[in-house]
């Protein structure tokens, strides 16, 4: 069984990095074809859909009775997604920080984490505040779109960010590569997850480490291999607005989805005294580097030294991790 769960995370990590090759190209392109700003693309299309295995993992746990895996699953993703995969991407290539994104979107991240801190402030997340973060979701989202839509310059159908025309790649085949990349994405990361679950837990790690590390980080491969992907392709609006996406789904539909089937009870103090802690300050960290502009530019940046900054703050907090175990 330990050979198979071995051979589970080398294949799981291959397929990903093939799949969100894919999806990213498919992704980029429908964003062009359909003249919505790639910021709503990366956001909803690929932050939703890379977020499915923590919807799947979330609930399939907090049916289960396993709710500090079912939360250290959604918010352990949340920390992974702007303090490793910003900072890992940032060390590659500056990240654009939209005006949107650091006025708009990360007071929206830090606050929805700070409602989260005093919901678990007992321990527990009871089904009508499940129902809350479910509305919360149900209206956020919509407005966040209209407000980024209204402020982004989308370049026309056929042209690149640039201006320049360019080979583009046909509306049925783009919907094609991101559908067909975004299900090889989910289904790999989850081939992943498990086999990196029966592993940990052979060795005896806790439910809740389990769950913010192995499960977090590997139900997150599918964010940081789409967001490489895209940085590499000079999308650098599909990267941050993949970790925006994310993080708005992760702490308001899956958790309210997992919460509103099976309340979380019993849960560590420390999820909302650390580990939300940490999520609030990191999406707070998204206004700051807002604020980061280069001369002549409307749009802060996260650069070489704000990635070293990024994943410093994430292993601080592995450092807690293991501690606290």
């Amino acid at each position: 069984m330990m050979l198979l769960s071995i051979l589970a995370v080398v294949g799981g990590l291959v397929a990903l990095a093939w799949s969100s090759d894919v999806f990213v190209d498919g992704a980029a392109a429908l964003s062009r074809r359909l003249g919505v700003s790639p910021f709503i693309v990366g956001m909803v299309v690929i932050g939703f859909g890379t977020s499915a295995p923590e919807l799947c993992v979330s609930v399939s746990s907090g049916i289960g009775g396993y709710s500090e895996l079912s939360l250290g699953n959604a918010y352990g993703s949340c920390i992974f997604n702007i303090a490793a995969i910003l900072g890992c991407v940032a060390l590659v290539k500056p990240i654009a920080v939209k005006p949107v994104a650091a006025f708009v979107g990360a007071p929206i991240l830090t606050s929805i984490a700070l409602l989260s801190a005093f919901f678990l402030r007992g321990g527990a997340i009871s089904r009508p505040e499940a129902f809350i973060l479910l509305g919360l979701f149900a209206v956020l989202m919509p407005a966040y779109c209209v407000i980024d839509q209204k402020y982004s310059d989308v370049p026309p159908p056929h042209m690149s960010a640039k201006g320049e025309d360019e080979e583009e790649i046909p509306f049925g085949k783009a919907v094609m590569k991101t559908v067909g990349g975004l299900v090889v994405l989910a289904l790999s990361s989850h081939v992943l997850v498990k086999g990196s679950v029966y592993i940990a837990t052979s060795i005896g790690v806790s439910q809740l480490v389990i769950g913010l590390t192995i499960v977090a980080i590997g139900t997150s491969l599918p964010e940081l291999a789409s967001a490489i992907a895209a940085a590499r392709k000079n999308e650098s609006d599909l990267v941050l607005g993949n970790i925006v996406g994310s993080n708005i789904f992760n702490t308001l539909a899956v958790v309210g989805t997992s919460a509103s089937i099976s309340p979380a009870d019993n849960v560590s103090t420390l999820v909302a005294t650390r580990d939300l802690a940490f999520t609030a300050a990191l999406s707070a960290s998204v206004f700051v580097f807002g604020l980061c502009r280069r001369k002549g530019s409307k749009q802060g940046f996260i650069g070489f030294w704000g990635g070293v900054a990024l994943l410093a703050t994430f292993a601080v907090y592995s450092f807690l991790l293991a501690k606290g175990r």
